[in-house]
């Protein structure tokens, strides 16, 4: 028995397991959620999701090529499920509305030089979740593709399984659509 243990040893140093990928890819996707979801709690779920729904056939994960584009496919199509499935919730009647309140939202202190602890980073990414929460679910996945993580349109079409003239219409209307909001956003704020 003592020889079945170094072998396996082997095997497992050779090719990394399932969990070593998805764990390495982590970073990446929470990140990604969040701009997907809206709060980090749900996007904490989207990718715990998407992991539950890709740990069901890991051979296909890790014989992937590109393994960060498999599971970001997975965390969209589980985004959008859930988005669908909150759209068809019916609010009762009395409740009020939960407004979420980020840890990273109190203002620098007074005197502070030029590092403000990474208030202005937060609120920039708060702003772009919620612009892209404005977004269809094709739409933002395209931007984050193409526009943050740097893919090509033929690589987002691919991942995303549209084609490449589909993929280049859903981030040419999604950037119109966060031009006009910008546009809005600079007239409402002139107007204050």
């Amino acid at each position: 028995m003592a020889d079945a243990r170094p072998a396996t040893s082997a095997s497992s140093a050779a090719s990394p397991t399932f969990d070593e990928v998805f764990c390495g890819l982590l970073p990446r996707l929470y990140r990604r959620a969040v701009m997907l979801a809206g709060s980090r709690q749900s996007a904490e779920d989207v990718v715990h999701e998407a992991y539950l729904k890709l740990a069901r056939r890991p051979q296909r994960f890790l014989a992937h090529p590109e393994p960060y584009a498999y599971a970001f496919t997975a965390v969209l199509n589980v985004a959008r499920d859930a988005y669908r499935k909150d759209r068809r919730q019916v609010l009762v009647d009395g409740m009020e509305e939960v407004v979420e309140t980020g840890a990273g939202g109190a203002p620098a202190g007074p005197g502070s030089g030029g590092w403000d602890g990474g208030v202005e980073r937060r609120q920039a990414e708060i702003e772009a979740v919620r612009l892209l929460g404005k977004l269809s679910h094709r739409q933002a996945g395209i931007v984050i593709l193409v526009d943050l993580d740097g893919y090509t349109i033929d690589q987002a079409a691919k991942i995303m399984k549209v084609h490449r003239g589909t993929a280049a219409r859903h981030r040419a209307r999604a950037l119109d659509r966060l031009r006009a909001y910008l546009v809005e956003s600079e007239h409402g704020q002139a107007g204050r």
